[in-house]
């Protein structure tokens, strides 16, 4: 894996998530792309160039995903689809609970076979919960593929931008400061303001 796809992967499953206790949601979107962003970005410039010194710059990620509005407009989006999916799912979950207390209060008044009736239906509305869960907000779900396709534009966006800078202004590599494990650089290197504006002119 290069740096390009390890810093897409990164991003992509960057949203915290919070454990979820019975029919509550508690799922959190805040953060929506890891920003610590992970720029680890490498980038080799062509060979008329290379055989000059470059130079080696980096970006502040957390100020990309504060001060850039494209982040703050996807965030938005993606906490309103949470929003409806936890919505939906406590829905099932106060199914789940209504028929568990319906089963508990006439329990001993049933005969046999409509308490097997009553106990079916409970394990299978409790089965549509957790495939609801599961299908929202578990792997490869719906949560996951909305975060993705709303990270990909912002990305190649980024990308953009810092190969427009690497390629013009001489750089070889540039790095994210939150997440690159640097413990020292000159402010004199910080690319963020310059990324900031060349984002600006994108919109």
């Amino acid at each position: 894996m290069n740096l390009r796809d390890e810093m897409r992967s990164r991003i992509r499953s960057g949203i915290r998530r919070k454990s979820l206790k019975p029919y509550v949601i508690r799922h959190s979107s805040f953060v929506i792309f890891c920003l610590s962003l992970s720029i680890s970005f490498l980038l080799f410039l062509p060979s008329s160039t290379s055989s000059q010194e470059g130079k080696i710059g980096y970006v502040d990620s957390m100020r990309l995903r504060n001060e850039f509005k494209d982040f703050k407009d996807a965030q938005a989006t993606l906490d309103q689809e949470v929003k409806t999916w936890q919505e939906e799912i406590a829905q099932l979950g106060k199914v789940v609970d209504s028929l568990k207390a319906d089963s508990a209060k006439v329990s001993l008044l049933l005969t046999e076979a409509k308490r097997k009736e009553k106990n079916d239906s409970l394990a299978t509305k409790r089965i549509e919960y957790q495939r609801a869960v599961n299908e929202t907000f578990g792997p490869g779900g719906k949560w996951e593929r909305k975060n993705a396709e709303l990270t990909q534009p912002i990305l190649n966006k980024i990308n953009l931008v810092l190969e427009k800078i690497a390629t013009e202004e001489n750089f070889i590599m540039i790095f994210d400061s939150v997440n690159g494990n640097i413990a020292y650089a000159n402010k004199k290197l910080d690319l963020t303001n310059l990324v900031l504006e060349e984002l600006g002119k994108l919109q």
